[in-house]
């Protein structure tokens, strides 16, 4: 059994930055995809951003080019590196990990309990 936690989240101002980080234990790490999902009120729950077991990443359109992941194998973390927030990024953020050898995180086996971002105007 995987467990996830994250933390970083927080109140920033619209312009700012935040770093988010995802510990895995109890498993393999450095076989799955990790990646963010992100839920906003009243709205659909977005793939953000995922990264392979061979570090390739992916990014949903609405974050490309502000956003940044990445995965440090010997600490069984992952990040989400937060630029340029917006109001619009204000979000619940939850790390998921895919099943091993997978590409991407499109399939979740494990999530994390989440993490609020609110970024003010």
């Amino acid at each position: 059994q995987v467990q996830l936690v994250e933390s970083g989240g927080g109140l920033v101002q619209a312009g700012g930055s935040l770093r988010l980080s995802c510990v895995a234990s109890g498993g393999i790490f450095k076989i799955r995809p990790m990646g963010w999902y992100r839920q906003a009120p009243g709205k659909q729950r977005e793939l953000v951003a995922s990264i392979s077991h061979t570090g390739i990443t992916n990014y949903g359109s609405s974050v490309k080019g502000r956003f940044t992941i990445s995965r440090d194998n010997d600490k069984s973390t992952h990040y989400l590196q937060m630029n340029s927030l917006e109001v619009e990024d204000t979000a619940v953020y939850s790390c998921a990990a895919g099943p091993i050898y997978q590409p991407t995180v499109t399939r979740v086996e494990y999530w994390g309990r989440g993490t609020q971002v609110t970024v003010s105007s």
